[in-house]
């Protein structure tokens, strides 16, 4: 097996707003989109993300109540500071401030308007010894 792409896909109750949220603030672009449905990519090496409506029939019945909790959606990147200016400039809510953990991780998070959490992640020199 070889994969050539990978996708999440998150139940969401409200889709366009997490797909404006998505295409606003993080560059992403629909690729595809229905009622309660929505697929989203980026240009580099992002995942793909694929919003499904919360209650949908194309789920499993066991998963259509399942709403994307839980889950941190986590992008490393570089320039995080410079991005975390640009987001709290376009009014996004910063949920946790950038910040510098002791083994030399750089993160902050934001949420969309579904509550799913998103952090980004930039690797520093450690301040401390692992």
């Amino acid at each position: 097996m070889q994969i050539t792409a990978s996708t999440v896909s998150l139940t969401v109750d409200d889709v366009a707003a997490s797909q404006r949220f998505f295409t606003s603030h993080l560059g992403y672009v629909e690729q595809a989109a229905a009622e309660g449905f929505a697929s989203l990519t980026r240009g580099d090496a992002a995942v793909d993300i694929v919003l499904l409506a919360r209650g949908t029939d194309v789920l499993p019945a066991d998963q259509r109540d399942q709403h994307a909790a839980g889950l941190i959606l986590a992008f490393t990147s570089t320039g995080i500071e410079d991005e975390e200016k640009r987001l709290r400039a376009e009014g996004v809510d910063i949920t946790m401030p950038l910040r510098e953990e002791p083994w030399g991780e750089r993160l902050f998070q934001i949420k969309d308007p579904n509550g799913v959490v998103i952090q980004f992640v930039e690797w520093a020199t450690p301040s401390e010894p692992a």
